[in-house]
Formats: structure tokens, sequence, C-alpha cells
């Protein structure tokens, strides 16, 4: 029989890539954890890790535990938030949301939902998508209002992710410029003619992003600033320091700044929500609901 916690030690493993940071994070030594995974082989008869000098990788038997130590993780967490919620005084919901997103679609989706569901005390957590889908896969929150950068979206039917993502709208990435700028009066901008431009990035993720598409039109970008902050990024191109990369949905109403459109192919966010497969809870139905207030509202966008 597979043990459960050699299995969440070898979770750990996995996430860490080493046995030494799994030790940490698992408060013990790093020859506990090496204990732990050779005694996991010798039951299963078969290796899970492969080891080298920079770190452990998975094998396929591996791989598979994983898969088995997450859903088990998620299975337990969720069972945890059931039970605490059935002795709550009132029906908590937990919606895990980045700020530009649940600035601009949670306060129009929630006054409504609010009215609609006074026994419910919402409760807001901003967590970016490599939090938020974790969480709401582990029964931490019963919604996440998510997106995705290039790629397939994080969660799709028939996948072991144990989402299910439901697309809302896509958010093109706006070049933003003083208004005064020699560029400002061109509807339409090419990344090419901007090779001489010092870049302000309101997201980290968007400077991958924006040098993959940098590396189409041919040009090595300049990035003199990446910030957290979208509305800090603006205030930079105001002052004079360089121009940005914004989200349609995150840019400022200032009178000294213009925003264009770059040219196809151009980056973009794809927005969604994302609720677990597991949908048995009583607080499900009210997720729901939340999720139909705010993809009407992503309608409006």
């Amino acid at each position: 029989m597979i043990d459960v916690q050699r299995l969440a030690v070898l979770r750990e493993v996995a996430r860490r890539g080493s046995f030494n940071q799994a030790a940490a994070a698992l408060h013990c030594t790093a020859s506990a954890v090496s204990q732990q995974i050779a005694a996991l082989e010798r039951g299963l008869g078969a290796p899970v890790v492969e080891r080298s000098t920079r770190g452990v990788t998975l094998t396929g038997a591996g791989r598979v535990l994983v898969e088995a130590a997450d859903a088990i993780a998620a299975e337990l967490a969720d069972t945890e938030q059931r039970i605490t919620r059935l002795t709550a005084a009132r029906t908590t919901l937990t919606v895990a949301t980045f700020a530009s997103g649940g600035r601009r679609l949670l306060p129009g989706a929630l006054t409504g939902f609010v009215a609609e569901h006074p026994e419910v005390e919402p409760t807001i957590v901003e967590a970016e998508p490599e939090d938020s889908l974790p969480a709401v896969r582990e029964g931490r929150a019963d919604l996440a209002l998510a997106y995705h950068l290039d790629g397939p979206p994080p969660a799709r039917a028939g996948d072991r992710s144990g989402l299910d993502w439901t697309p809302l709208v896509e958010d093109p990435l706006l070049v933003v410029l003083p208004r005064r700028h020699p560029l400002g009066h061109r509807p339409v901008l090419h990344l090419a003619e901007l090779a001489d431009q010092r870049w302000i990035l309101g997201c980290r993720k968007s400077a991958g992003q924006l040098a993959r598409f940098g590396a189409l039109a041919g040009v090595d970008l300049r990035i003199s600033c990446t910030a957290t902050d979208y509305e800090f990024a603006q205030s930079l191109v105001r002052s004079g320091i360089g121009i940005a990369l914004i989200p349609q949905i995150a840019l400022a109403d200032h009178p000294d700044l213009i925003s264009r459109p770059l040219a196809e192919p151009a980056p973009r966010r794809h927005l969604g929500l994302a609720l677990s497969r597991r949908r048995r809870t009583p607080r499900a139905h009210l997720a729901e609901a939340l999720a139909a207030r705010l993809t009407a509202e992503a309608r409006l966008l």
C-alpha cells in the first residue's frame, strides 16, 4: 500500500526540485526526505525520482504518483473547507482575483450578487493565476477570476487540472504614450518602429511576452522598468521615463496619456473564470451564480 505521507513528501520534492528545498518547506532534514523517498521506491518497486548534481526530476512512475498526490491533497483541503464552513454562522464565498480584473469586473458583479444573497459573506483574495488556480483546485477558494497569456487555457475538458475554465474576454495589451509623443498620431503602432524606445512594464510576466513578440518583429526591446502596478507604470510614462505596455482594462483615464494598439500579431491576455470540477459543496451554486454575473459584466467591456 502506498503511504500517503510519503506521497506528500514526493509532491513537495516535485514542487521544489531538490531534497534540500523540500526539507526546508517540510521543516525536516534532507536526509529524512531522502529516506522517505527511498522507502516509497522500495514499496513501489520502481524509482520515482532521478538524482543528479542539478537536483531531482520525476520518473514516469513519479509523475503518476504526484498526480495522485495532487488529487488527494485537493480532496483533503476541500473536505477541511467544507467541515469548517458547516460550523460557520454565515455562508462564506471566497473569490480569488488578479487586481486589474477584480477592479473592473468584481464591483458590478458583487453589487447584484450581495443584494440577491444577503446571507453570503464574500471574501476577496488578491492573487495571480499561479496562486489562485491552485487555491480553487484545493478548495481554498470557490471561484477564481484569472487570465492566461499565450498558449492554451489553464484547464480544458477531460484534462487532469481539476478545474472548469470559462473564457470571458480578450484583453489586448496596448502601448501607452505621453500625449505629445511623436508617434501619438498613428492609429496603430508596430513594434519594429518602437525599437529605440524605453519600455515600462506594469507586470513582470509581460516582460517575457513582450520579448517574444519583439523577437517576432526582429527587434530587441529595451526595458527600463518592470513594476508590479499598472497605475505606477502609467505615472512613469507621464513623467517621460518611457512608454508602457498596459492591458486595456487597466488603462488610466488621464489627459496626458494616450493608448494605441499594436499591429498583429499583438500580445493580449485571455480572461476567464475557474471553478472546481468537484462542485459538491453547499456553496457551489453560489459560486456559479457569481460566475454568471461576472460573465455578464465581461460582456460590457
